[in-house]
């Protein structure tokens, strides 16, 4: 009997026969106590009776697959004698269950170094049908963000799930699969889940840090705190791999400061200061490296370069190579005779180091 047959379906069943006559002969029929069927018995004449098996409730295959009833007949004679026959019932199966997953949601995580084809997730689905109504086929049916979903392959027989791209922390931290499970039967039913993938993030970035202002050349005379340049530095990665420290090469007579104190988290700006006084006639260009390293495993570092000259100040009076000149003069010179060649330095540049004798 199909599972599928409605509550009051009828299904004839063969008589039985009793080769004695008049009362004797007279058959009656009982069915053995069961919750989907019973027996109808009409009569044509006393001797001829039609029986039919009805069903009183619908059926399920999956949780009694087989029926197993007694029908008897007894006649009308004194003592009534019984014969017996079992109805061995069983349910054809249709697709009434959609495949179902052992889990709603898969949770899982991968680290974003993950190698191209590394399995994501195992899902597994059954269905209680039977036949071509249990076999079924596993797909990914859509994906968020939306467009990723030919970074996964899933098999259509087993449900298992493989990288078939790169994954990228800092681009996408959590991708969210929708797996579908669709049978054979007629129509096809499908089950559903989700698996979600969090992207475990790896130091793969290192720190980057760029000028946003810079004041060059500084003046010789500027004082100790002027701010130079405005520099900000970030890392991609989080956690520690993205906890920043910076420093700047040589340490004077510049430094950094920062609202962190020289440990950076993620992003921050930064501030190149005075923290010495300048002297143009020592060093009149200074080259500076300013260098950021994260707290990852292995650490990685980035680093740029700052060119800074300082611009001459007024800070250095003429010097003569002597400061006593001793000079000899006959008595009788003439006037405009040369005495003497004074000679004096000055070790700034520009009109800073014109020099005018009086």
């Amino acid at each position: 009997i199909a599972e599928l047959s409605v509550p009051g379906s009828r299904f004839p069943l063969e008589g039985a026969s009793d080769a004695d006559i008049g009362a004797n002969a007279q058959l009656s029929y009982t069915l053995s106590p069961s919750e989907h069927f019973t027996l109808d018995v009409k009569s044509s004449d006393e001797n001829r009776k039609s029986l039919f098996l009805v069903l009183a409730k619908s059926l399920d295959r999956e949780t009694i697959p087989v029926h197993r009833l007694v029908l008897t007949a007894s006649d009308g004679g004194r003592p009534s004698l019984t014969g017996t026959m079992e109805l061995v019932i069983s349910v054809v199966d249709a697709n009434d269950n959609a495949p179902q997953f052992n889990q709603s949601v898969y949770k899982v995580q991968l680290p974003e170094s993950a190698a191209e084809g590394t399995v994501v997730a195992h899902v597994n689905a059954t269905d209680p049908d039977e036949g071509s109504n249990k076999q079924f086929s596993y797909r990914i049916l859509s994906s968020i963000p939306m467009g990723n979903k030919e970074l996964f392959t899933i098999n259509t027989k087993t449900g298992e799930i493989r990288l078939a791209g790169t994954l990228d922390f800092e681009d996408v931290r959590l991708h969210e699969l929708q797996i579908e499970a669709t049978d054979k039967g007629t129509p096809p039913l499908s089950g559903h889940c989700s698996v979600e993938l969090e992207v475990l993030d790896v130091n793969d970035n290192a720190p980057e840090v760029w000028v946003t202002s810079l004041s060059v050349p500084v003046p010789e005379d500027a004082s100790v705190g002027t701010v130079v340049a405005l520099l900000s530095v970030s890392d991609r990665d989080s956690g520690e791999n993205g906890r920043v420290r910076c420093w700047v090469w040589p340490a004077s007579p510049f430094g950094l400061e920062a609202t962190f104190a020289g440990s950076y988290s993620l992003s921050a700006s930064l501030a190149l200061i005075l923290t010495k006084s300048l002297d143009r006639e020592t060093i009149p260009v200074h080259r500076l490296v300013l260098t950021a390293s994260d707290g990852g495993r292995p650490s990685l570092t980035g680093t740029m370069e700052l060119v800074i000259s300082v611009l001459d100040a007024n800070d250095n009076a003429p010097q003569f190579n002597q400061s006593v000149y001793k000079v000899k003069v006959l008595e009788g010179s003439e006037l405009g005779t040369l005495l003497l060649t004074l000679s004096a330095t000055d070790p700034d540049e520009g009109i800073n180091s014109d020099i005018t004798y009086l």
